[in-house]
């Protein structure tokens, strides 16, 4: 469009003349594809002879003109036009044969050769527009038959020219399909497909159209997929004996079908039956996929499912049952059949029927058999004969005939009935098992039959196959113990007569605690009440907490906040406050010890209450009086542990004092019974006992006051299946035998003696242990008890046999004299030095930090240490660095007072500071090599240093004020 603007523009220039006067007119010439064209020009003279003159046609665009006259010579033309153009009428152009390249803009030229001047350049110029109007002609279309796999996706190209410019538009099937439609697009010609199916397949067509004329394409697209099932199978139903047809046709491209057919999975024409011998000749595939099938049998009752492919992905497959009538027939009687002795028997009829069996007749030894003569025996709903008590009446030869509404199909063959011992436990496991995580654990479990048992382990609830091990003797080993083992184990020991089974219970200790069970949320205004039943502990105190938050999470937030909640120790139950309103909220519980956490509980979901309106009370009319007694409220049943518990709330109109409730149930839709007609009126909650497994209960309450009887409560609901439904253990005590009513009131005395006894003993310990305390920090002097170098020597040298040996620590020097060293050496006592001097002033004498003390144990001072050297000792960080002897202690106290002054002693009791010379003798043989002599000397040493410190407290004065004294600290 811009070059037609300019070359516009320049015409107009060109029409102006030197002299001032333009042409203002502008030639366009219009003419038809495969038609003639003149482009006139008027420029020559129209009388008599023109000068001598060049003619020149140019076309915009082109570097040379396409046309050039001078006089008689042949004129110059452009290849594009060789042969179709020439002059006529003048100056003026034909053009033949035009074609669609050849419009534009065309400029007529004439050069007057004797009569030129540059000022005429611009006045013998004249510009024509050709027009060449053609019909619309594709130039790019999609081929004419495509393929495409299914799923994959599509571009259809349409590419068109003509002038004017022509439109195209996409039709499939006839119908325009526009700009597209679901996942076809359609713009500037192209078609797009996102994902080809099945029902794209077609013809599709592009149209060219303008107003010269319109040109068509048509592209017939084929979908490459799997077949499509255009008629399945339905069900059937056929008597026995009779064919019977299944349709199944299919529609695919390319169109190579095959067909196959399978009964319950299995091909039709591998099932071989026991009876009717191969299916393959009583079955036909057709080619439209039926599938025949001839003289119908029982077994040929099944799921049949046709399968159709032509080797592309994935084949449908559509399915079918096929049902056969048939009288009632016994399929495989044994011969013989077992009973278990003195135990409940079944002697089974193996029957098969439709429609459904009817009943079943029995003969035994040839007779009608007739059970009201044998006491205990009954028919069972699938007609076997259920035998109360395998003894010498059972024995005998039985058969049976089945009978539906087409007939029977005749009596069975005889089964001989043998008496066989069930089996029996030799070894039962007991009640209950406790034994640390990571340990083995062997469970014993045998048993003995006719014929011989199998015994079998399997874990209640819950498989563990993977670490249950049974060794040669039937017995279980958990090898290592984990915490996946905790629960009940059940041994079963089987044979062909019967079944038997045992239980313990396995607890794992030592581990985090079990998931709890049972939470319920009670919603309450802003508030809930959430309880829960608690799981294993583990062996240690587990502790609870409640974590909660709103179902919905903020927006501003990529997780839930939950808040936890501790539970107060021993509780199971705890009330969650400052909840909104119409709010739901997710509530889960978690169980803690010493050694971790366990699993979360389900989440539970609830919605907590608004706060209540009380609406006004409607005034009963005069005629209508309340009931003097209201029914009680709330009944609702619970699963524990223990049974079935029943909870509910005092009726709220009570004329006088509550007697007491009468509780009422039943089993489904059976009448009432009274269960309990002594409820006392204070109770809210009752433990019903003696309760029959897998049974669906009802239960109501009556409540009862003076003379007044109230209306039933609501029904409460619950089933025992699974449920453990025997009475608890924990009854009351006017329900218990007097023995073991006594051991249990004898026990729980015992027990409070003994926490009396703890408690009491505790106590004594911390008051004795805040006055060593006290003492102290009062005391300042070093060490005074320290064992004789030689002895320390000796239990430091290499090669010593001695335990105490471990500690390895390193002798060291101390500048205050052992007061233990002079006691046993008889070293003469000095004078005593005041508790502010300095240590060093003291006279300084090599000692040890590790020492005997008087009771024969090693000894280590407190002060010889430090921290660090502490912890490297063998003695454990919480050790209190406390003296074991306080006599010990009494007696280095008065040791200050003796050393003060002399003191009148008795001559026939040795001081505590000298040593006779047997021991002496004895302290000298503690240096002997061999182990046992040594230990010997060293029993005889500290027994001599008793008997001394006996008599030297003997002599102490009766009141005497306690010195600040060192602490010891005892190794072994």
């Amino acid at each position: 469009m811009v070059w037609c603007l300019s070359l516009a523009i320049l015409s107009l220039i060109f029409s102006q003349g030197a002299d001032g006067r333009g042409k203002s007119e502008v030639v366009s010439v219009v003419g038809r594809a495969g038609e003639s064209a003149v482009l006139g020009c008027d420029l020559l003279p129209s009388a008599g002879r023109p000068p001598l003159h060049v003619i020149e046609w140019l076309r915009f665009g082109f570097l040379l003109p396409i046309f050039i006259q001078f006089g008689l010579y042949s004129p110059r033309v452009d290849p594009d036009y060789v042969g179709r153009v020439r002059l006529q009428k003048g100056a003026s152009l034909q053009i033949e044969g035009l074609r669609a390249e050849d419009q534009g803009w065309y400029e007529c030229r004439v050069l007057f050769l004797d009569q030129h001047s540059p000022e005429d350049d611009s006045a013998n110029g004249s510009w024509v527009h050709l027009t060449v109007n053609s019909p619309p002609q594709f130039l790019e279309t999609p081929p004419q038959v495509l393929e495409v796999q299914e799923l994959e996706a599509l571009t259809l190209r349409c590419v068109a020219r003509g002038s004017p410019q022509p439109h195209v538009t996409w039709k499939l099937r006839g119908q325009d399909l526009g700009q597209g439609q679901g996942q076809m697009q359609v713009q500037n010609g192209t078609l797009w497909i996102q994902q080809v199916e099945r029902s794209s397949s077609g013809i599709y067509t592009c149209q060219a159209s303008s107003t010269e004329g319109s040109a068509t394409h048509a592209t017939q697209l084929l979908v490459l997929g799997p077949p499509v099932i255009m008629v399945p199978p339905k069900n059937s139903t056929v008597n026995a004996s009779q064919d019977i047809s299944l349709a199944c046709r299919a529609e695919a491209y390319p169109a190579n079908l095959t067909y196959r057919w399978f009964q319950d999975s299995i091909n039709v024409f591998h099932i071989r039956w026991g009876s009717g011998g191969r299916l393959q000749s009583r079955v036909q595939i057709l080619v439209d996929g039926s599938l025949w099938l001839q003289s119908a049998q029982p077994d040929d009752a099944g799921r049949y499912t046709c399968v159709p492919s032509n080797g592309l992905l994935h084949p449908p497959s559509a399915s079918a049952y096929l049902t056969v009538l048939y009288p009632a027939q016994v399929t495989a009687m044994p011969p013989e059949t077992p009973l278990p002795i003195g135990m409940r028997g079944v002697i089974r009829c193996p029957v098969r029927a439709n429609p459904p069996l009817i009943f079943v007749s029995w003969t035994k030894d040839g007779k009608a058999l007739q059970l009201d003569k044998f006491p205990g025996w009954s028919q069972g709903p699938e007609g076997s004969l259920v035998i109360a008590l395998g003894n010498e009446d059972a024995l005998g030869e039985y058969s049976c005939t089945p009978y539906n509404s087409l007939g029977t199909a005749g009596p069975s063959p005889v089964t001989r009935v043998l008496l066989k011992a069930p089996p029996a436990f030799l070894e039962r496991p007991k009640e209950e098992y406790f034994q640390e995580v990571g340990r083995e654990l062997l469970i014993p479990c045998s048993a003995r039959g006719d014929p011989p048992p199998i015994v079998s382990w399997a874990k209640v609830g819950h498989g563990l196959q993977s670490q249950a091990q049974v060794d040669s003797n039937s017995s279980l080993i958990l090898r290592p113990l984990t915490k996946e083992a905790h629960g009940r184990w059940e041994c079963t020991a089987s044979n062909a007569v019967a079944q038997v089974a045992t239980s313990t219970n396995v607890y794992v200790l030592g581990t985090s605690p079990h998931v709890v069970t049972n939470v319920s949320v009670v919603p309450l205004p802003k508030s809930a009440n959430v309880s829960w039943e608690p799981g294993f502990d583990g062996g240690y105190l587990q502790r609870f907490s409640i974590w909660y938050t709103p179902l919905a999470k903020r927006p501003d937030r990529a997780h839930h906040d939950w808040v936890s909640l501790a539970v107060p120790m021993g509780a199971a139950h705890l009330l969650v406050p400052g909840l909104q309103p119409h709010t739901q909220y997710q509530f889960s519980v978690l169980a803690q010890n010493k050694l971790g956490s366990g699993p979360f509980s389900k989440i539970v979901l609830s919605v907590p209450e608004g706060l209540p309106t009380t609406p006004a009370v409607p005034r009963l009319p005069l005629t209508e009086m309340p009931p003097p007694l209201s029914s009680p409220r709330g009944l609702v049943a619970v699963r524990t542990p223990r049974g079935v518990l029943l909870h509910w709330d005092p009726p709220e109109l009570v004329p006088k004092k509550l007697d007491g409730y009468i509780l009422e149930g039943r089993q489904g839709s059976q009448t009432w019974e009274v269960l309990d007609q002594a409820v006392a009126g204070t109770e809210m909650q009752l433990l019903v006992p003696g309760l029959i497994k897998d049974v669906l209960y009802e239960f109501r309450l009556v409540a009862l006051a003076g003379g007044y009887v109230s209306d039933p409560s609501n029904i409460a609901n619950i089933s025992t299946s699974g449920l453990e439904v025997y009475p608890s253990r924990t009854q009351l005590p006017g329900l218990l035998p007097q023995p073991v009513l006594a051991g249990v009131l004898g026990g729980l005395c015992f027990l409070g003696v003994a926490v009396l006894v703890s408690i009491l003993a505790a106590c004594v310990t911390n008051q004795r242990r805040a006055a060593r305390r006290r003492r102290k920090r009062l005391r300042q002097d070093p060490p005074l008890i320290f064992s004789p170098p030689q002895l320390s020597a000796l239990l430091s040298a290499p090669g010593s046999s001695s335990p105490d040996s471990v500690a390895k620590l390193k002798p060291q020097a101390s500048p205050v004299p052992s007061l233990h060293q002079r006691l046993l050496c008889r070293e003469p006592p000095g004078p005593p030095s005041s508790p502010v001097e300095d240590p060093p002033s003291r006279g300084p004498l090599p000692l040890e930090s590790i020492c005997r003390g008087p009771d024969g144990r090693f000894v280590m001072g407190p002060d010889m240490l430090t921290p660090q050297e502490r912890r490297n000792t063998s003695v454990d960080e919480n050790y209190e660095w406390d003296s074991e002897f306080p006599g010990d202690m009494e007696l280095l106290e008065s040791l200050p007072l003796d050393l003060a002054g002399p003191r009148p002693r008795p001559e026939v009791e040795p001081e505590l500071g000298e040593m006779t010379p047997e021991e002496c003798c004895l302290l000298n043989t503690a240096h002997a090599p061999d182990p046992e002599a040594r230990c010997a000397a060293l029993r005889e040493e500290f027994l001599a240093f008793r008997r001394r410190r006996d008599a030297t407290r003997a002599q102490l004065p009766a009141c005497r004020q306690p010195v600040p004294h060192p602490e010891q600290a005892t190794l072994l």
